[in-house]
């Protein structure tokens, strides 16, 4: 069977009023196997024993460094920017990102100290970077955050998206997460826009550090929804700390399963009373 004549029609009845996103004007868009493809590659900038060839470290960063230029690029003509000035940003992004390495190696060596040291079926640091999901979705966010703070549009919440689909955790680029962070197991952890955890936070699975409530949608914008975690912190499974305002005192516990919306004092254990169980 000809399915010429088909195509075409219902392309031209696709093409027919289509705007925004459905339409093909516009700039192209950034590629999410791109993306991905750079998360990777930044990875093994950071953990040279990752790379496979023969590449020198020279040139895996002038590969880096090229297709994080490119990928600005998109990003900033996609939301609008002019090819020039786009050209300009996306360039000055990159520039700015790549002094960011080393800050993003030494925060990321302290996640992995904490992260061994917490886990005591971790059987040493290589298999934490090869294999742990939480650690995964740190390493991201410390990637992302940067480019997120640059204000590069797009290319953060794709790379944070790609670990969330990997890994089952959701930490969005915008949140700021301190050094010596542990996330251990990490399957539906959620972590805001707003968050701002301190050093040597734990955190297990299911925990949800989220916003009160989004009704007012994008009039919330720039405005701190999410909980304030203080240093030395441990949040156990399938706890909710909810709210802007919300700060959890340094030294504190919460337990698994509490739900809380108000802030606690430093050194507080927070848990929900003993239920009773009934075996028959």
């Amino acid at each position: 069977m000809d399915f010429s004549e088909i195509i075409k029609t219902t392309v031209d009845v696709l093409d027919e009023g289509a705007v925004g996103m459905f339409s093909r004007d516009g700039e192209a868009l950034p590629n999410p196997d791109c993306i991905r493809k750079l998360l990777m590659s930044i990875r093994e900038i950071l953990f040279p024993r990752l790379s496979q060839g023969d590449k020198t470290p020279e040139e895996r960063l002038l590969q880096v460094t090229e297709l994080l230029s490119r990928e600005c690029i998109l990003c900033y003509l996609a939301t609008g920017e002019g090819e020039e000035s786009a050209k300009e940003r996306g360039e000055k992004a990159t520039e700015a990102f790549l002094k960011t390495l080393p800050t993003i190696r030494e925060k990321l060596a302290c996640d992995l100290q904490a992260t061994y040291e917490g886990d005591p079926a971790a059987s040493g640091t290589e298999e934490i970077v090869l294999a742990y999901p939480g650690f995964f979705a740190i390493l991201t966010n410390r990637i992302a955050h940067e480019l997120h703070v640059y204000g590069v549009p797009l290319l953060p919440r794709m790379m944070s998206e790609y670990a969330h689909t990997k890994t089952g955790i959701d930490i969005h680029p915008g949140a700021l997460l301190g050094k010596y962070l542990c996330i251990d197991h990490g399957t539906g952890v959620v972590i805001g826009e707003s968050t701002v955890i301190g050093e040597r936070v734990k955190i297990y699975q299911g925990v949800t550090l989220g916003a009160l409530s989004t009704r007012k949608g994008q009039g919330l914008r720039g405005k701190k929804r999410h909980p304030t975690i203080e240093d030395g912190v441990t949040i156990y499974s399938n706890a909710s700390i909810l709210g802007g305002e919300t700060v959890i005192g340094h030294d504190s516990v919460i337990g698994g399963s509490v739900f809380l919306t108000s802030s606690v004092p430093p050194h507080s254990r927070v848990r929900l009373r003993k239920e009773e169980y009934i075996i028959e």
